[in-house]
């Protein structure tokens, strides 16, 4: 489902995005911005993850199984 909506956005990125729909490079104007906001999405959640990094660190429950695995596994050719 999409919902309709009206913005209003600078001459320059209008001009932008007419440009970049007649090289092809996206299929309408709606198109190219939806692709700007589901980048900036994305960088958000990146940037959520980065601070649960920072704080938290980088140790997670699987490094004692992994550790375990290094010591007891063997890798035969």
């Amino acid at each position: 489902m999409s919902t309709q909506i009206a913005i209003r956005l600078p001459d320059d990125m209008v001009a932008f995005l007419d440009k970049s729909v007649a090289a092809g490079d996206a299929p309408s104007r709606a198109a190219l911005v939806a692709r700007a906001v589901e980048r900036e999405m994305r960088r958000q959640v990146a940037e959520q993850d980065a601070v649960i990094l920072r704080e938290r660190g980088t140790a997670d429950d699987l490094d004692e199984l992994v550790n375990w695995s290094v010591a007891h596994t063997t890798v035969e050719d």
